[in-house]
């Protein structure tokens, strides 16, 4: 840290933290001191009493260290962002999970985009990279190809969400998110050429995620259908054309290294990911049968509870949006600018979910 203040004094970091194992707080506590030497820092901690004390004996004492408000839903997560946002001293934010790791010119770059969108979601990249978590890279590849990652981190500006935040009671979070921006009349850009590291996970987690991340597919019904018919596919060819299988899965390792080579990614994300989108495809289009189980025995399980809803249509919160207070008067019909606000980057960047 320096005497000089923060590099980013105009911006605030909001971490939402609710942990059972503290294996990796050394390595957090240590981000966080680099992270309070750039900008304010607030960790909304719902973790137990024990966890939350030894957090804040652990966490820089520049870091604002706080339990989240009340918030409806059963995603605890939801509570965290909003009383984030709602604490947050800048109007600029960037909203992190507890594994993201940015340093500081990515992080004074995915600031820099908020000039012309109220939201921008960046690339998660894994490092380091141990086989599960090349295995999800697969994933990520495929999603570049298709219309863009999710990643564990954004940054918006403060009044994107309206003062009543965006619905606890979801599972896909992250897209309620993006939504709810959007129905707002809210710019929501993609920066797939802005790249975040973030730690993988534990084997034991990557495999429990298996099914919750085929849930979140039912938020986005078009992709739902194309990974429900990749199981029925995959079992047609096998029994009548076995060799069309091979054409399958050359098919699926193409759209992987479209999606790698996007935006720079071939130097970001290793090759052999590419080799591994046919097994991931195959895993999805299991597990997205899986998820029509989940979701007629009462939905994914979540936090101790079941979580029916992936996410809320579109349509849905723009109606809602359109009858509420809020920076954002009536949500635009499309996505553009707004008032005051240059123009937007071209369609592609933009958030379309």
């Amino acid at each position: 840290m320096t005497t000089d203040g923060p590099a980013l004094p105009d911006a605030e970091y909001v971490l939402p933290l609710r942990w059972t194992d503290d294996r990796d707080l050394p390595d957090l506590a240590a981000y966080l001191d680099r992270l309070v030497g750039w900008l304010p820092v607030t960790v909304v901690d719902g973790s137990d009493d024990g966890r939350f004390a030894a957090h804040a004996r652990a966490f820089p004492a520049a870091v604002r260290h706080v339990r989240p408000d009340p918030h409806p839903g059963r995603n605890g997560k939801v509570a965290g962002v909003v009383t984030g946002l709602r604490l947050a001293r800048a109007d600029r934010v960037v909203l992190a999970d507890d594994d993201v790791r940015y340093d500081l010119p990515t992080l004074a770059a995915v600031l820099d985009r908020l000039a012309d969108a109220d939201v921008v979601r960046p690339q998660n990249v894994f490092d380091p990279l141990p086989w599960h978590a090349r295995w999800d890279t697969a994933r990520s590849l495929v999603n570049r190809a298709a219309g863009g990652d999710y990643p564990g981190t954004i940054a918006l500006r403060r009044p994107a969400l309206g003062p009543e935040g965006y619905d606890g009671d979801v599972l896909f979070e992250n897209l309620e998110l993006l939504r709810t921006a959007r129905a707002r009349g809210g710019v929501v850009r993609r920066a797939d050429d802005l790249y975040v590291p973030r730690r993988p996970p534990t084997t034991a987690h990557f495999l429990g995620q298996r099914p919750r991340q085929a849930y979140d597919s039912l938020a986005q019904p078009g992709r739902y259908a194309a990974e429900l018919a990749v199981l029925p596919a995959v079992v047609l060819a096998a029994r009548r054309h076995p060799r069309v299988l091979l054409a399958l899965a050359g098919a699926a390792c193409a759209l992987a290294e479209v999606g790698r080579r996007r935006a720079g990614g071939a130097a970001r994300f290793p090759a052999s990911a590419d080799l591994l989108a046919p097994a991931w495809l195959l895993e999805r289009g299991v597990c997205a049968w899986l998820a029509l189980v989940l979701r007629a025995t009462g939905g994914a399980p979540y936090g101790g509870s079941r979580l029916p809803r992936a996410a809320t249509p579109l349509h849905e919160l723009r109606t809602r949006a359109g009858s509420g207070p809020g920076r954002h008067a009536a949500p635009a019909a499309t996505d553009g600018p707004a008032p005051g606000r240059p123009a937007p980057a071209p369609r592609h960047a933009l958030e379309t979910a």
